[in-house]
């Protein structure tokens, strides 16, 4: 009989983040059209790609990283994981 261990039981090493991104809030998605909550921005049509791993909600976040790197944030993990500077 052959045992299995959720990765939730293993005591893998943690981390914290401390990378800076810059990103906005969702306020809609039509297709891969995003708009912000934010004032001032304008929408932003995005690559089919960037919906590959996660397909946002109304209330996450839509990130860019130092390198360009575009992605979906959800919002509690983002939140939870970045301050406003």
């Amino acid at each position: 009989m052959t045992m299995t261990t959720s990765v939730l039981d293993l005591e893998l090493p943690r981390y914290r983040s401390r990378k800076e991104v810059r990103a906005l809030k969702i306020a809609s998605i039509d297709e891969f059209t995003l708009r912000f909550s934010d004032p001032g921005y304008g929408p932003i049509a995005v690559e089919p790609k960037v919906f590959t791993r996660y397909t946002p909600v109304v209330g996450d976040y839509y990130v860019v990283y130092e390198d360009g790197y575009v992605s979906i944030s959800p919002r509690k993990a983002f939140e939870e994981g970045y301050t406003r500077i």
